[in-house]
């Protein structure tokens, strides 16, 4: 068995590797931190969980590295740590964890870039381990697959990302769109904001109620044009724009794109490079002609669901597609990276 521990477990990504782990059958949940919940029964803080055998004598822990390891047991090939944390916290905990030799997968955005100095630009303040971003992979298993079997330390893409980057890398690889000019937007429910009193987040404020946020510079951009200029081999800068919609969770995203290519092959041309890109990606669903992506269908699940159509009047590309936020987009992507880092199929746990 893997021995899996959970740093800011009271979180809902938090709270969705919790569920995740504790029905996974190669998974003995050992140790969750929180340093509000220190000393509760896990099954006092997350009710749904009472009963449950795997849940069963496992209490929140104080958040310090000690414990955690102590948890872990001697064995530090199999055990991993799930790092669902604020972006800078996280960091503070990768250091020691890495250096005691344990498996380290953080769901924040502190080794998702390449460069310190875009994360300063984006984050407001420098990067506490500076050294690690080398050794860091980033963990998108569709696209990096083969880097996450071998590493030690994944970073987690964000939410929004992994919406946008699961259909669009493969065809700016494949040259089948100019990378100037993609219009970019996403709609998102309100636990991608995370579990913070917050007075935008309160239900009056969010229902019956859409708006956008974070513009013009929201912090994923940073992320999505890095992995965006690796796979058009040449710099990218895209207009996004995301929407917090009254929903619990589950992300639309919508692209605006120039074809590269005639317009009237575009759309079978996206999708054979689809088609090529994720043939053995079992979380990647193709609607093809048939539908458009629809966040009823991916919600709880690790499944991204993507289309396109391609509009002769105006010779765009439109890509679609849906994601649950919480599960692709953060603990169930997580627990598939984690999957492949122990040789398990990636499926593993999340069926």
């Amino acid at each position: 068995m893997i021995r899996a521990a959970i740093i800011g477990a009271s979180g809902y990504s938090g709270e969705e590797l919790v569920r995740l782990l504790l029905g996974h059958p190669k998974v003995a949940l050992v140790a969750v931190t929180s340093r509000q919940k220190a000393g509760l029964a896990l099954s006092r803080v997350f009710p749904r969980f009472a009963g449950l055998a795997a849940a069963r004598g496992i209490r929140f822990l104080q958040s310090e590295p000690g414990g955690v390891l102590a948890a872990l047991g001697a064995d530090r090939k199999r055990a991993v740590v799930f790092l669902a944390l604020p972006h800078g916290v996280a960091a503070e905990w990768a250091v020691p964890l890495v250096e005691a030799g344990v498996r380290v997968i953080d769901l924040s955005a502190d080794f998702r870039l390449r460069s310190a100095v875009a994360y300063k630009e984006f984050y407001g303040h420098e990067h506490p381990a500076p050294a690690l971003l080398e050794k860091a992979v980033y963990g998108l298993p569709e696209l990096r697959g083969a880097e996450v079997r071998r590493a030690r330390l994944v970073a987690s893409p964000g939410c929004y990302p992994t919406s946008i980057l699961v259909p669009l890398v493969p065809l700016l690889r494949a040259g089948l769109l100019k990378p100037d000019g993609l219009v970019i937007a996403s709609l998102s429910g309100v636990s991608g904001a995370g579990r913070k009193v917050e007075e935008t987040g309160l239900f009056c404020e969010c229902h019956e109620s859409m708006r956008a946020y974070g513009v013009p510079k929201h912090r994923h951009l940073s992320e999505i044009e890095q992995e965006l200029t690796l796979a058009a081999r040449r710099k990218v800068v895209v207009q996004f724009t995301p929407h917090l919609i009254p929903v619990n969770r589950g992300i639309l995203t919508s692209i605006v794109a120039v074809p590269a290519k005639p317009v009237a092959k575009t759309a079978a041309l996206i999708e054979a490079s689809w088609a090529r890109a994720y043939a053995r990606s079992p979380f990647i669903r193709r609607l093809g002609a048939d539908a458009l992506p629809d966040t009823k269908n991916v919600v709880g699940t690790n499944f991204v669901e993507i289309a396109c159509r391609v509009d002769p009047r105006t010779g765009r590309a439109l890509i679609f597609s849906a994601e649950d936020n919480l599960t692709k987009g953060a603990a169930g992507q997580a627990v598939q990276s984690m999957n492949l880092m122990f040789g398990l199929p990636e499926t593993e746990g999340l069926l």
